[in-house]
């Protein structure tokens, strides 16, 4: 677990979750689409980075890390109700850490660009990159969904 934590950490710090990806956002049909210049037009660089080019943000930096009230993270890119917060947890790794997804909110794909075999998260709607997802969660699940913060908004309850 520690292995895995350093990998991810030193990975999003060295900055090769970007730079080892070049087929961006997750491949199929969804059911928002948007042209490259429409995406660039309502994302900012890092958005646009992390969400349709599979980047990581640096750890620590997201605001939503610390969102502690109830409510609903969205996807930024369609607004998908994609994890409750009744879901989130501090992992201690620096991103938004969530042991469980909505219902048909995320689809997952393996990713070999690191040095290990991660599961890549996306929204199932409009494709958006989310994060990975790990097997060194709290129960019930066991599962880690380690996310960007720049791919969420958060609505309070």
């Amino acid at each position: 677990m520690l292995r895995r934590h350093f990998l991810q950490s030193a990975a999003a710090v060295l900055g090769f979750g970007a730079m080892t990806k070049t087929a961006g956002a997750a491949e199929g049909t969804f059911e928002v689409t948007r042209s490259e210049a429409e995406w660039k037009a309502m994302l900012t660089p890092l958005e646009y980075r992390v969400m349709r080019e599979e980047g990581t943000e640096r750890a620590f930096t997201s605001p939503l890390n610390d969102e502690k009230r109830a409510g609903m993270f969205h996807c930024k890119g369609c607004d998908l109700p994609l994890y409750a917060s009744e879901h989130k947890y501090d992992s201690g790794t620096g991103w938004p850490s969530f042991w469980q997804a909505q219902a048909n909110a995320i689809e997952t794909k393996p990713d070999r660009s690191l040095f290990i075999t991660r599961t890549e998260c996306h929204c199932r709607r409009c494709g958006s990159h989310l994060g990975h997802i790990f097997d060194d969660g709290p129960q019930p699940t066991g599962k880690r969904h380690c996310i960007n913060g720049v791919s969420l908004t958060f609505q309070a309850a």
